[in-house]
């Protein structure tokens, strides 16, 4: 696929999700995706494959929040790479506002996303988030 058909993809799966379609994101993964957290913090490190990321990460990511919105602010690509750099707004279980800034980096392989690199406000996560085991 083509920078400009990348781009598109990650688009409309923003787009979705802006909308509380959460899923889109899940079902434009490859079964060999991957979700990595640069840095060393508490969260750093790479979840994978696409099973993992949603059982281990997502999943328990998600029961966290009684309700999560995330738009795409910019979007980028350059080859097999896209970057969305995206605004969410999210209460979590325990009525504490999550309002996050993201810069995503995504690699797209045929039509699917292969991994992201997600870089985010740490210290929210740290502050109001438990990570998932």
């Amino acid at each position: 696929m083509s920078a400009i058909e990348n781009k598109k993809l990650l688009a409309d799966i923003f787009e979705q999700m802006s909308s509380g379609n959460t899923r889109a994101l899940s079902d434009a993964m490859a079964d060999d995706f991957r979700w990595v957290f640069p840095g060393d913090w508490s969260w750093g490190g790479t979840w994978e494959p696409k099973t993992a990321v949603l059982e281990r990460l997502l999943r328990p990511l998600m029961a966290q929040f009684t309700g999560y919105r995330i738009a795409a602010q910019t979007i980028i690509a350059e080859g097999d790479r896209v970057v969305v750099r995206a605004r969410a707004e999210a209460v979590t279980t325990r009525g504490e506002s999550y309002d996050q800034t993201y810069c995503f980096d995504f690699r797209v392989a045929d039509g699917k996303l292969r991994e992201v690199v997600e870089y985010c406000n740490t210290a929210l996560v740290e502050r109001v988030l438990t990570r998932p085991a």
